[in-house]
């Protein structure tokens, strides 16, 4: 029986997602969580062969979350859903070792195959965002992605300098190289745009 735990913020989706995981003779939904956070909490208490996240929640998105698992819980496999079409999502989930990464809108048999291949251990990417992640690469830097995140998220310069432990001038010095390299208008604009492709 391969144990699943299925992680997603809408409570309607995750319901559906679960019952018709259930259906399967071999798969069994153990648990549900409507984060990341509440999902690192259930892994004390429950056993599970997979987790299948959304990759957009609040509290801890599912990227988060894959990072967290799959450093401390070595033997959960993760699989991750997405409506979005960021290819810097699907990079920087491959790059932390995520082991499916499948649209939404796949047919159940897609999703219960990606699951099995998985088992089986494969790798399985959904052929439309695997294209589209090798066609778009992120110019940005780690620290330029850190300070813009935060610049998107409202913060002022001397702000982003103390949460980053940097001087302002560093920065603003993040900053402008940012808003170059996206060709972006302003700080707010760059982390739009980086927001948009997935790679913040």
């Amino acid at each position: 029986m391969i144990k699943v735990l299925v992680v997603e913020d809408q409570a309607l989706v995750r319901g559906a997602i679960a019952s018709l995981l259930s259906l399967e003779d071999d798969i069994e939904v153990v648990a549900q969580a409507e984060n990341g956070q509440v999902a690192l909490n259930l892994l004390n208490d429950i056993d599970v062969d997979f987790i299948l996240s959304d990759i957009e929640m609040p509290i801890l998105s599912g990227l988060e979350l894959a990072e967290i698992v799959i450093a401390d819980h070595q033997k959960i496999d993760m699989l991750i859903m997405t409506t979005f079409s960021k290819s810097g999502y699907i990079k920087r989930a491959m790059a932390l070792g995520v082991k499916a990464f499948i649209l939404k809108e796949s047919p159940t048999e897609y999703l219960v195959s990606a699951i099995k291949k998985v088992k089986a251990g494969e790798r399985v990417i959904a052929p439309e965002l695997a294209l589209m992640a090798l066609n778009d690469n992120d110019p940005l830097t780690n620290k330029e992605r850190k300070a813009i995140k935060l610049a998107g998220d409202g913060l002022t310069t001397a702000e982003i300098a103390t949460a980053l432990f940097l001087s302002e001038g560093t920065v603003r010095n993040y900053l402008s190289e940012a808003i170059s390299k996206l060709n972006a208008t302003n700080r707010i604009d760059a982390a739009r745009i980086a927001k948009q492709k997935g790679w913040i």
